[in-house]
């Protein structure tokens, strides 16, 4: 498909922020990413193989795969796109693709952007951005994934009753993503509509949630996990 030049200088105007790599790979993760990797790998095709697929489901910054793969595995007529800049957390997830057999996952090893500049309008059916990094800190939150800019690009490539499933247990962030997603839907001719009706909705984890050791480490520090479901409108 032809890349719209303004997305195309978004890709490359906006900087990745983060580490790209931790501690040296296993000699088998290193072995997925040179084997497996580029057998699966969502650019420049992210929706490759999926034609028969009843919903495509995109999760950006899927850390390990716990979350991935658990959906994939759950839902083996359905397609998974995997968007994550950490080599480790790609290569830990390549390995559990390849011991459960999924043939289900497409991966991305990098910036997001790069895969959404290639999906069509309105082909993805739901999105997950789960625990992304907060950037705590004020003077950093030009940082932040959740920016003006990034909710458009999601809200175009969601089908119209399409989800977008945020969580976070850093409250400042919290705030920042919901203000902006407000905000979007007020200032747009679209709508990301909060699907809300009390307390409980968004400190009520969704359904069949396997939870992830992001999660695990917020109870743990004391951290009160919040989850958010946009539906476009």
């Amino acid at each position: 498909m032809n890349v719209e030049p303004h997305k195309e200088r978004r890709i490359e105007r906006r900087k990745l922020w983060g580490r790209a790599q931790g501690r040296p790979l296993s000699r088998h993760q290193a072995e997925m990413i040179d084997t497996l990797l580029p057998k699966i790998k969502a650019v420049p095709a992210p929706l490759s193989g999926f034609a028969d697929k009843k919903r495509v489901t995109l999760e950006i910054g899927f850390g390990g795969g716990e979350h991935l793969l658990f959906r994939a595995g759950e839902n083996p007529d359905e397609g998974f796109i995997g968007a994550e800049p950490f080599l480790n957390g790609v290569a830990k997830a390549l390995v559990g693709i390849e011991a459960r057999k999924l043939t289900n996952i497409r991966i991305h090893l990098g910036d997001v952007r790069a895969v959404l500049s290639e999906l069509p309008d309105c082909c993805l059916d739901c999105i997950y951005i789960l625990y992304p990094d907060p950037w705590p800190k004020p003077r950093h939150y030009k940082r932040r994934l959740i920016q003006d800019d990034f909710i458009e690009d999601l809200y175009r490539v969601l089908k119209t009753g399409g989800e977008l499933r945020f969580a976070s247990d850093i409250i400042s962030y919290v705030d920042w993503a919901l203000a902006r997603f407000l905000r979007f839907s007020s200032n747009t001719g679209g709508a990301f509509v909060w699907q809300v009706d009390g307390v409980q909705d968004w400190l009520t984890s969704y359904e069949g949630w396997p939870s992830t050791r992001y999660e695990a480490k917020a109870f743990r520090e004391g951290r009160t996990p919040h989850y958010f479901t946009f539906v476009k409108k």
